[in-house]
């Protein structure tokens, strides 16, 4: 019996071919992207899971609420790592880890060809780091790597990069601001892209002098703590609710002689609004659970709203596939009506019709799914290179994918083939073998209206998400940010420069003639600026702690105002003329906050250092040093005096003219290797670091446009499908129109408005829900465009242009026939 459903399944195929294309292509197309999508949804869901631990480790993170400002981070103090450990029983173990930021490291000088690399996914961690996240190991053990203070832990890549093919154990490493080397004890195998954590070197914490230096600190948040329950605390999150619950209290005892170094007692902090509060996060849960935390020094975050919509677009394409054959095949109902009136008369039982159709369903559906495989092995490569990710072919040709996609195929074609199964073995042999089925078909028709409708509708509000998605990257390049990104040189490494080789080769470029300004910053806009809080003055009296401010800040120099055209609206810059070393400058945003009507003059107190005053010479215009996605904050500028240029700076800003960059920078190369041949020359132009902001975006926007389009081509198909064969059911009504005089675009227009109204009315039910959808996305940036009515309207345009192109493609080729030849054939 199976035999014969599948032989007349295979029959009715090729009897219908345009329908069977339509068909499987609509399928395949469908499967195809659901198969892709689950792939990137699989990856996304690896991260940090490959760890023996990985379901006992917690990332220790920081609710506070400081001079006004809150921030949740991922970053936080050295002490509280062992504080938990300390306090707690349930608490296993603890691991840190410190950014060291970019390093010149070389090999030492008794290579014949030292070699010198500026490395900045460089680490210092904790002794038993490697133990708690258990990296593979090429060379060397997690327990001895770490056991004298001068060891460094290599990749399998970055050893080659050192020392080639030779055996790097025991061999030693020079980094610019150590003077003792250190050598390498171990060497790991190159990390899983599914690590949340990714670096090339690592160093002991005992090793690092900012680590050391603030190992007594509850508020220099520039580590990262992960803690290791034990197994029966981390079963039960009961207990975990409870033990966190214990934190603020610990707190409140172990941080009031901290805080009080800093002149501020602990109880007073809270009770004037401070906050200063510890939560635990699942390590699994850190890469797309990590929206609203500031994780700066992870590079492989993701969002788990990325997951859901991805997944949710992918399920709407196999909906709309699905959608598709239900469709035809309740179109071609009256050429199937009479067949099934037959075998019902005949003796065949509705149970085996209905075997019948879903057998048809099931094979244009595993014919899709072979379809549907080759073209993810064909797209695959183009999917990673829009997606960002390294999927291989391997993980399609695996068994627990190859049953996926055996389920998934199954399910569709019952899915698509219910339906139409169910209703057309519903007739009634005598009424269709009679010819007056249709006239009692006006609830198919309903349904099959209402299918096109849902069709267009999710076609249409996909692509009012795509236009504004690409209007508001768009907008971030166009934003006035408060400074000029264009044709500004980034140089890192200014502080690596050895006695007063900074200043001289700041002096050198200066006098290029492509370079119009040159300056020192401690940092750059879309790099991390210090942050502390200060005490502001009115009237010269310190107010209350309530008072107190937050301040992003840079330690910059009398160039870098005019090197980014930032505004200044009051007062003056930093000048060589005065003694600025206690002066600075704020934003308009600082003073807002802090309510001067008249700042110049006034002051602000910096209580971590000796309660140093700084007095206010100058107010800037707000200006963007970050992503668009944070509203401005309070940001201050401190003036860089010449005796700390070694200490303090990190990078040279230089405007240059945009006649001849490339000519311009090789003149800087040329002068940085003459002052500092081991150090490599290196830059960055600020747009394009700005633009790297939104690199995921831009990522995520085109994959979205990318599956929009191909759920138009599905919805389209089905258009088309229907379109077909309308024009043949009411071919002998279209020869005796012409017949008594219908021209062809009288006959267009008559085809054609059915389905156009049908669009119409999905344009305006689209409408609300790509608004509500899109104004629910726009939330995440502090700046954003408003949704104009421009959006809807091309949205709207669009969609009724390639949905009339469709139907009027069929429309004008069933018009343009001989209607002798349609009367004859009827």
């Amino acid at each position: 019996m199976i035999k014969n459903y599948i032989k007349i399944a295979w029959r009715n195929l090729f009897r219908n071919k345009a329908n069977s294309i339509i068909n499987i292509a609509g399928l395949s197309i469908g499967i195809a992207c659901v198969v892709l999508i689950t792939m990137f949804v699989q990856d996304e869901k690896r991260y940090d899971r490959f760890f023996k631990k990985a379901d006992r480790i917690y990332q220790v993170n920081l609710d506070a609420v400081m001079g006004g400002q809150a921030a949740y981070i991922s970053n936080t103090p050295p002490t509280i790592g062992p504080a938990l450990k300390r306090t707690f029983p349930e608490i296993e173990t603890y691991t840190r880890y410190f950014v060291m930021g970019r390093e010149v490291i070389s090999t030492s000088n008794d290579v014949a060809e030292p070699k010198h690399f500026t490395e900045s996914k460089f680490l210092a961690v904790d002794s038993n780091f490697l133990e708690v996240f258990d990296y593979g190991f090429k060379q060397g053990n997690a327990t001895s790597c770490f056991v004298e203070p001068h060891s460094i832990v290599l990749t399998e890549t970055t050893a080659k990069k050192y020392f080639g093919n030779a055996d790097p154990i025991g061999k030693n490493l020079v980094l610019d601001e150590y003077s003792e080397p250190f050598k390498v004890t171990a060497v790991l195998n190159d990390l899983p892209a599914q690590a949340s954590i990714q670096f090339d070197l690592l160093i002991p914490t005992s090793a690092c002098p900012p680590v050391k230096r603030f190992s007594w600190s509850w508020i220099w948040c520039q580590m990262n703590t992960y803690v290791v329950l034990n197994k029966t605390a981390a079963a039960d999150k009961q207990s975990m609710q409870t033990l966190e619950a214990k934190f603020p209290e610990m707190v409140r005892t172990q941080a009031a002689t901290a805080f009080k170094r800093i002149g501020q007692p602990f109880d007073e902090f809270i009770k004037k609004g401070g906050k200063w509060d510890f939560h635990l996060m699942p390590l699994t849960d850190v890469h797309l659970r990590s929206a609203g935390i500031s994780s700066p020094f992870l590079t492989t975050l993701s969002d788990i709203k990325y997951i859901y919509i991805f997944s949710a677009i992918a399920l709407f394409i196999m909906v709309l596939a699905c959608v598709n054959f239900m469709n035809l095949s309740t179109a071609q109902s009256a050429r199937r009506a009479k067949e099934v009136g037959i075998r019902k008369v005949l003796g065949s039982r509705r149970k085996q019709l209905i075997k019948q159709f879903l057998a048809e369903a099931l094979l244009y559906s595993f014919i899709s799914a072979i379809i549907a495989m080759f073209l993810v092995a064909l797209l695959l490569p183009l999917f990673n290179s829009i997606s960002g990710k390294e999927l291989v072919y391997s993980t399609i040709f695996t068994s627990q994918t190859w049953l996926f996609v055996i389920l998934l195929t199954i399910v569709t074609g019952l899915l698509a083939g219910s339906y139409p199964a169910f209703y057309l073995t519903a007739f009634n042999p005598v009424k269709v073998l009679k010819g007056n089925f249709f006239s009692k078909s006006l609830s198919s028709l309903f349904i099959r209206n209402g299918l096109v409708v849902f069709q267009f509708t999710v076609s249409v509000a996909l692509i009012i998400c795509t236009v504004v998605v690409f209007q508001q990257l768009k907008y971030t390049k166009q934003i006035d940010m408060g400074l000029k990104k264009e044709n500004v040189v980034i140089i890192p490494n200014a502080e690596k420069l050895e006695n007063n080789a900074a200043q001289v080769f700041r002096q050198e470029i200066q006098g290029i003639g492509g370079v119009k300004f040159a300056g020192f910053s401690s940092s750059v806009p879309t790099a991390n600026a210090f942050g502390d809080f200060y005490v502001p003055e009115i009237n010269g009296v310190k107010e209350p702690l309530a008072k107190d401010i937050g301040l992003s800040s840079y330690m910059v120099d009398e160039s870098f105002i005019p090197s980014l055209n930032i505004q200044l609206v009051k007062g003056r810059n930093f000048s060589k003329e005065f003694n600025d070393s206690a002066s600075v400058i704020v934003n308009e945003a600082t003073v807002k906050q802090i309510g001067w009507k008249e700042p110049l003059g006034k002051f602000i107190t910096y209580s971590g250092n000796n309660n140093q005053r700084f007095q206010v010479i100058g107010v800037v215009k707000d200006f963007n040093v970050e992503s668009i996605r944070s509203a401005i904050g309070p940001f201050a500028l401190f003036n860089l005096s010449s005796k700390t240029y070694r200490l303090r700076t990190g990078f040279i800003i230089a405007k240059i003219d945009d006649k001849d960059i490339q000519g311009t920078l090789q003149q800087m190369e040329s002068k940085w290797k003459q002052l500092a041949p081991s150090i490599p020359f290196e830059y960055s132009f600020l747009d394009k670091n700005f633009e790297n902001l939104y690199r995921a975006d831009q990522k995520q926007g085109f994959v979205f446009g990318v599956f929009t389009c191909l759920s138009i081509i599905v919805a389209c198909l089905g258009l088309f499908g229907l379109s077909m064969y309308t024009a043949e059911r009411r071919t002998k009504e279209i020869g005796i129109r012409k017949v008594l005089g219908a021209s062809v675009e009288s006959l267009v227009a008559l085809l054609s408005k059915e389905f156009i109204k049908l669009v119409c009315i999905a344009i305006l039910l689209a409408f609300p829900i790509g608004w509500w959808a899109m104004n629910k996305w726009l939330q995440d940036y502090s700046y954003h465009i408003n949704i104009s009515w421009t959006v809807f309207a091309l949205a709207g345009t669009a969609a009724f242009i390639i949905a009339l192109l469709t139907v009027s493609f069929q429309a004008i080729r069933s018009a343009l026939l001989n209607p002798v030849k349609s009367l004859r054939n009827e």
